[in-house]
């Protein structure tokens, strides 16, 4: 296909499977290759996937063909391959975070706009249908003015589950303890930001609490120093919205957004859902039949029941969905879409939003939660 633009995965650990999954979605864009600094899991996954392996990193770094690099690294190595990358003339799409500290994330925001680059940052979940058809449900003004609202990143006690058995479609093993020494905050809070973000614009201040509550996750865990397992933030935006957000790898699995206007309230029941109900409740409407009868049936028996029905009434997509593909349930993202926005930005000189200041403010919200920051000031955030 003509026009296309050339992208190369730097690492092909388990997440590069979700990238490889949802490529297809994207005709625009061609894989010229991969690399991975461990050689058996890059021939294991270039095996699988029938794509290139490069030799080296500055081969791949150094092929024209290459437009963006998208950084598949552990987090760790994040800035140095983003650095490395930029400084070869790439153009960068990086997993969340973008650095590991706010000066590193800043360094690379500037390193690009020297060079006339676009650095952009995962998740890419933000870009969902579900995100655009919440925008378009609150633009009608149907709840009134968003004052509050509710985020949750809480993906159940996976460290009581069997995590050592867990492989990608290529094999790969699912990085459990890596994933528990960086927090679940680093790994999941993005995905309620950058939506909140999105719709609601730049935060003013961060008041966060993090903590380790859970210490020993398992075999080969109990000796290590393990990031945080909870954090709950509260985040103030320059728009006057306010929002909580919680984090966390030991209650039930919930990744719903609740926002409350004035007028009513919409919930979105699964931000992981490229295509999540959404619904909407209005003070003094009819409830449906399902939850009028259960309301009736608790009442009779005197108890509540042990299931919850997101409240409000469903609001239909307005239009029927693509036929993408997309991972399995829970991780119902198109992980290629952001870097399909940004190959089409590039292409139109123009900006993604998710890239330069806005992924620098996103990161600094990120990292402020992590570390339990009580009183912060995030700095980035440039959409324009």
């Amino acid at each position: 296909m003509s026009g296309q633009t050339g992208i190369a995965f730097i690492g092909t650990g388990f997440v590069a499977d979700y990238y490889m999954t949802t490529l297809a979605n994207h005709p625009q864009l061609r894989l010229t290759g991969v690399w991975d600094i461990d050689a058996a899991r890059l021939q294991q996954f270039c095996g699988y996937w029938k794509v290139r392996a490069y030799t080296s990193e500055t081969e791949l770094l150094s092929d024209p063909a290459v437009a963006i690099i998208v950084n598949l690294t552990p987090p760790e190595s994040h800035h140095a391959v983003n650095k490395a990358a930029l400084l070869a003339g790439k153009h960068v799409y990086c997993e969340k975070p973008l650095a590991m500290t706010v000066d590193e994330a800043r360094e690379l925001v500037e390193l690009a706009h020297e060079r006339g680059l676009v650095l952009a940052g995962a998740p890419a979940n933000a870009l969902s249908d579900a995100q655009a058809h919440c925008a378009e449900i609150l633009s009608t003004g149907v709840i009134g003015t968003p004052r509050l609202a509710y985020a949750e990143m809480e993906d159940g006690p996976v460290f009581l589950d069997k995590w050592q058995e867990w492989r990608s479609r290529s094999g790969a093993k699912w990085p459990a303890v890596h994933e528990f020494e960086i927090g679940c905050t680093l790994e999941h809070a993005g995905y309620a930001t950058s939506w909140l973000v999105l719709l609601f614009g730049p935060v003013a201040h961060v008041a966060a609490f993090s903590a380790l509550t859970f210490p020993d996750k398992g075999p080969g865990t109990g000796h290590l120093a393990l990031g945080p397992d909870f954090s709950v933030g509260c985040l103030t935006f320059r728009s006057g919205l306010v929002a909580r957000l919680t984090s966390g790898l030991a209650a039930p699995r919930d990744r719903s957004l609740t926002i409350v206007g004035d007028k009513g309230t919409l919930v979105v029941r699964d931000l992981w859902d490229n295509r999540s109900p959404i619904h909407v409740e209005l003070p003094g409407a009819r409830k449906p039949l399902l939850h009028r009868a259960i309301e009736r049936l608790e009442w009779q028996f005197q108890r509540k029941f042990a299931f919850r029905l997101t409240a409000g009434k469903p609001v239909a997509y307005p239009r029927p969905a693509e036929k993408n593909a997309l991972p399995a349930y829970p991780s119902q993202i198109d992980f290629v879409r952001g870097i399909a926005a940004q190959a089409d930005a590039i292409r139109q000189n123009t900006k993604p939003f998710f890239s330069g200041e806005t992924a620098l403010h996103l990161t600094d919200i990120v990292l402020a939660l992590n570390a339990g920051k009580r009183d912060h000031t995030p700095g980035g955030y440039d959409a324009g």
